[in-house]
């Protein structure tokens, strides 16, 4: 799926193409993708202007007057700005038909992405609980000390909760943690207040390098004008259970926690 850098990444590429620029038309080639798209995508978007393009965890928000539309690419989701006149592709479930007749496509293979609707002045449900962005200046060591306090749960899974900080997926956690020296299976609790201040260092400097590389590519995910994120070649122990640890050449060992696969070395984290 996805995570932070490469919803970032999708952001940044389709806003000077989306950003100002009134939709003409709504295309819905089916009713529902993850969840039923409301009627509001087709009754109110058509003939707004679109001023921002903003995220929001990994969520995307197209923002008129009326409201926002709400996506979330899901597992295998892509948005592409196109000539109006591009042939469909199996799986390409809606247009956005803009003032200049190009068009933005919303392909989902998987149907695990969503089109939702906020309406002008509210908080869609799905974003109400949301915890800080990990770039901004809300999420930072002291808080990730205090939210932790009590907590057994490991580490890992407790940053990669989205009511302590949103978009911080399994690479990037895995990433941060190895980077921070903390092994992902130590109870949150129990782990110091300087030791969460490296840790949010470590994930704040790792999101925004791979933001500036492009993201990760995985299997599905590539960038709005087509081209693969960079970030993957870089990865210390995400996806490498078992190789040698690029710091100290000790076998990294891989388990899961919390339903997913996490890997770490067993020497440099603690």
């Amino acid at each position: 799926m996805p995570e932070l850098p490469e919803v970032e990444t999708t952001r940044a590429g389709l806003a000077p193409h989306v950003e100002g620029r009134r939709v003409d038309a709504v295309t819905l080639r089916r009713p529902d993708l993850r969840w039923p798209i409301p009627p509001q995508i087709t009754r109110e978007l058509p003939g707004q202007r679109i001023h921002a393009v903003r995220r929001r965890a990994k969520y995307l928000l197209l923002e008129a007057t009326t409201g926002a539309a709400l996506l979330h690419l899901g597992m295998s989701g892509s948005l592409r700005v196109l000539p109006g006149d591009t042939p469909l592709r199996a799986h390409d479930h809606v247009d956005l038909r803009l003032e200049d007749g190009r068009v933005l496509r919303f392909n989902d293979p998987r149907r695990f992405g969503c089109l939702l609707w906020q309406p002008a002045g509210d908080v869609h449900p799905l974003l109400r609980a949301l915890g800080p962005e990990p770039l901004s200046d809300a999420f930072n060591g002291d808080a990730l000390f205090a939210l932790s306090r009590g907590r057994k749960a490991p580490v890992k899974t407790f940053l990669m909760d989205q009511a302590v900080v949103v978009g911080v997926g399994n690479i990037y956690a895995a990433e941060a943690l190895f980077s921070a020296g903390i092994a992902p299976l130590r109870a949150a609790g129990s782990i110091s207040r300087e030791r969460y201040r490296r840790l949010a260092g470590a994930v704040k400097a790792i999101l925004s390098h791979a933001i500036r590389r492009g993201g990760t590519t995985l299997r599905d995910f590539i960038s709005p004008d087509g081209a693969p994120g960079y970030f993957e070649q870089e990865l210390l122990v995400y996806g490498r259970g078992g190789e040698p640890c690029r710091r100290c050449g000790r076998p990294l060992r891989q388990a899961s926690i919390g339903q997913r696969a996490s890997v770490w070395c067993p020497r440099c984290q603690r």
